[in-house]
């Protein structure tokens, strides 16, 4: 079972891996976007972060609407609506339950992506956050690390694609050979997910 102490640390580990990843972020973002990806993205899971620490929400739906909403007020761009109402519609699909277990978590995700997709316009395929983040959710059912793995291949999937949503769709073909930083973003994500489940099991391990 996922209590609000197991989501809590999963977005403190998000957190961590965007600060470690916000230049590369940025990078990935320049020749197509605004070139701040990272830093906004940064700026925000650190607010969402403190915000986590100084709160304490007892809940998993209260940490993500936590969450949700620091990353709404606090990141510029498209960014910002795009994640936040990820979490938040995550976090309200989740409801004042004090434990969820692994389905009822990926059946509440499904319902934040089907929201971003609904805010974006957007569809896999069209070079955006959704390429990794539809297949991750698709392959959460199987387990934490199939969900990251899935990811992963949707992000890198990107690179050859034309952009068909956001402000890379008006590059047309120059678009082409740059990997989506907002897909990249979202396989961390997953990837934070994964390595907050496999400490989980570290520690019960070791207390068993």
């Amino acid at each position: 079972m996922l209590d609000a102490d197991f989501f809590r640390r999963r977005l403190m580990n998000a957190a961590d891996a965007v600060d470690r990843e916000a230049v590369r972020l940025t990078e990935l973002d320049s020749p197509i976007g605004g070139a701040d990806h990272g830093s906004n993205l940064r700026r925000g899971f650190t607010a969402a972060a403190a915000a986590l620490e100084k709160e304490a929400p007892t809940t998993p739906g209260a940490v993500l609407l936590l969450a949700g909403r620091q990353l709404i007020s606090t990141v510029g761009g498209a960014s910002g609506p795009l994640y936040g109402t990820l979490l938040r519609r995550t976090g309200e699909a989740l409801g004042d339950a004090p434990e969820v277990d692994a389905a009822r978590f990926a059946e509440a995700l499904r319902t934040g992506v089907e929201a971003v997709a609904a805010l974006g316009g957007a569809a896999p395929g069209d070079k955006t956050m959704l390429d990794a983040l539809v297949p991750a959710v698709e392959a959460l059912g199987t387990s934490f690390a199939a969900a990251r793995d899935a990811a992963l291949e949707g992000a890198l999937a990107t690179t050859p694609l034309r952009a068909r949503k956001g402000r890379a769709s008006c590059l047309g073909e120059r678009g082409v050979g740059h990997q989506d930083p907002g897909a990249t973003s979202s396989a961390l994500l997953f990837e934070a997910l994964a390595g907050t489940a496999e400490g989980t099991e570290r520690r019960e391990a070791d207390h068993g």
